[in-house]
């Protein structure tokens, strides 16, 4: 009797279906809950649907490296372009290569695509470069010309940044070196950024004459003569020698370079051979000093880098303003030139007159900014949304008049089991768009045409998993067995069909979304999504309403209008009537 209750038991768990009902209901909440609270409630739109800015990048040969233009440096660019743009919140962006030597970005319409467009442009290395002379150049906006940020330190009258650091507290010695669990701190982001060789400290007694300086000293060499002469015509002021300044320069050269710390007015700095390059930063970001409540830029050095960060910060920290200091040069123009007073190592903060913006714009630079190759911008086009939405309307209309027909086909030849099939769809349709709104936060997805697209062939392949079940069901009832052994007998067979079905569909996404770059990706992302969530909906949802549909009268009894009847079906006679009756055998003659 046990083993005769064993045989009658559905396989698989279905015996439950409300379980799988309430599993599949409870998610959807939730996905609909996380969708509402963290205001995101319609799925992000990629440029050709929101408009935006595309812009495009063209590689330029470098000196002395005639084959620096390969797939790899390309591939590397891209990468970082990206995360440099994802380092502003602009997370749908769009980089890619176009050809051997284009790089095209496409930034959607949306909070920080201006900025990120000016940082997409400066594209040259960065380097840590010593400051040799500094000199204010353009206007200022004090009449004491002094380039020192509101609320930064400025040194007295005969006292150096050194001896004021020493004066508040801060005494170090001179060999003192940062551990790398330690930060370490570069006070002053343009402490000395006003003196220059014309200009020393006033006050101190043990400076330097000019004719001993450096910095001032004009050499015999015909190269120092010619940089001397370059400083001294170099107007910051003017856009276009502020974009020149150090253009073309070698790491090993000296050169000279435009700065500007405070808005309005630029420095023109002299800056010797680059002593350590961006690619050495690991690691740099934007955060509040727990200590003064200011914004500073946090970095942290590969192991190669922090040594060589360690010699430079160890010979500047022993010299006098402004050679003290160390460039920060991006593109040939001096992002930032903060002061050194103690030997650093791999952690260092740069700290100053900061906003918070201007801490995560130098802090994005800092992490994302050394590229293997320079590259020029050949164009900017704005990309308005009119013709992406003319698009997406008609994509949108051809998408409804298809779902129209395939609910006008489920409805002549299922007939009532078509309700089954429009519930899962309805299912699979707000499962889709939940998870859609939520990933584009959460990994940067944004829904152009293509994806679109995706989204639209999707419903066929959903369509498809339910016709496959119902045929199998509707065969059950053919060879005469009634609907309830009918739905349990015929789930083995269609989820083998289904899975292999969905499995071929989302190898085939998988591939195209390696394979391929750009637009094409969101096809492939978009259908792999969806024919992942159909196996989710077949199983929690198409089956075990199925299963509860069939306990009911209208489908048990097979009407005609319920899609089961088996007349229509040209059932066969029940299975127990087509048992043979043995006919009893005559004796056999002797």
């Amino acid at each position: 009797m046990a083993a005769a209750k064993k045989g009658r038991g559905p396989s698989g768990g279905q015996g439950r279906p409300g379980r799988a009902l309430a599993l599949i209901l409870i998610a959807m909440v939730a996905l609909a809950g996380g969708m509402f609270l963290s205001g995101h409630t319609a799925p992000r739109l990629g440029i050709d649907l929101a408009g935006g800015t595309s812009i495009t990048l063209e590689a330029q040969n470098q000196p002395g490296k005639p084959n620096a233009i390969n797939k790899t440096n390309m591939d590397t660019a891209v990468g970082i372009i990206e995360r440099r743009v994802n380092g502003l919140g602009v997370s749908e962006a769009e980089v890619q290569t176009q050809g051997d030597r284009n790089i095209i970005v496409n930034i959607p319409k949306g909070t920080n695509s201006k900025q990120a467009q000016e940082q997409v442009g400066t594209t040259a290395q960065l380097y840590f470069r010593p400051v040799l002379t500094v000199q204010a150049s353009g206007p200022a906006p004090k009449p004491s010309g002094s380039a020192t940020p509101s609320g930064s330190a400025t040194p007295k009258p005969g006292e150096s940044a050194e001896g004021e650091d020493k004066a508040k507290g801060g005494d170090k010695s001179e060999g003192e070196e940062a551990t790398p669990s330690a930060s370490a701190t570069t006070q002053g982001r343009a402490v000395t950024g006003a003196l220059t060789k014309d200009d020393p400290t006033p006050g101190a007694s043990d400076k330097p004459k000019p004719s001993d300086s450096p910095a001032a000293t004009p050499s015999v060499d015909p190269a120092t003569a010619k940089l001397q002469e370059e400083f001294t015509k170099l107007d910051c002021s003017d856009p276009k020698q502020r974009t020149d300044a150090g253009k073309g320069a070698k790491a090993t050269d000296s050169i000279v370079a435009c700065g500007s710390n405070v808005p309005g007015s630029y420095e023109k700095y002299i800056l010797g051979p680059a002593e350590v390059s961006g690619g050495e930063v690991d690691e740099a970001q934007a955060a509040i000093d727990q200590q003064t409540g200011q914004w500073i830029v946090s970095m942290e050095f590969s192991s190669a880098g922090s040594k060589k960060f360690q010699k430079i910060t160890s010979r500047l920290s022993q010299q006098q303003p402004p050679m003290n200091q160390f460039g920060i040069v991006l593109d040939g123009e001096v992002v930032s030139a903060p002061s050194v007073n103690q030997v650093l190592s791999k952690n260092a903060q740069i700290s100053g007159s900061f906003t918070q913006q201007s801490a995560e714009d130098l802090g994005n630079i800092l992490s994302y900014g050394a590229l293997p190759l320079t590259f020029k911008e050949v164009s900017v086009t704005t990309v308005t949304a009119a013709l992406g939405s003319e698009q997406l309307k008609g994509g949108l209309i051809a998408g409804a008049i298809g779902l129209a027909l395939v609910v006008v086909y489920l409805v002549v030849y299922y007939r009532g089991l078509a309700f089954i099939a429009l519930l899962s769809l309805l299912v699979s349709g707000v499962l889709t768009y939940t998870i859609m709104s939520l990933l584009g936060p959460a990994i940067g997805f944004a829904l152009n045409l293509p994806a679109v697209c995706g989204a639209i062939v999707a419903i066929g392949i959903t369509a498809d998993s339910f016709i496959v079940y119902f045929e199998r069901v509707r065969d059950e009832i053919r060879e005469g067995r009634t609907l309830r052994p009918a739905i349990e007998r015929a789930w083995p067979r269609a989820r083998r069909t289904v899975l292999v079905s969905d499995f071929v569909s989302f190898l085939a996404a998988a591939v195209l979304f390696i394979v391929t770059v750009g637009k094409v990706q969101g096809f492939a992302f978009t259908l792999g999504l969806t024919t992942l969530l159909d196996v989710v909906v077949v199983f929690f949802f198409t089956k075990p309403l199925m299963t509860l549909m069939g306990r009911t009268k209208f489908f048990s009894r097979g009407g005609p209008w319920s899609g089961l009847d088996p007349k229509r079906l040209g059932a066969q006679p029940p299975l127990r009537r087509s048992r043979r009756v043995n006919a009893p055998t005559e004796p056999k003659e002797a």
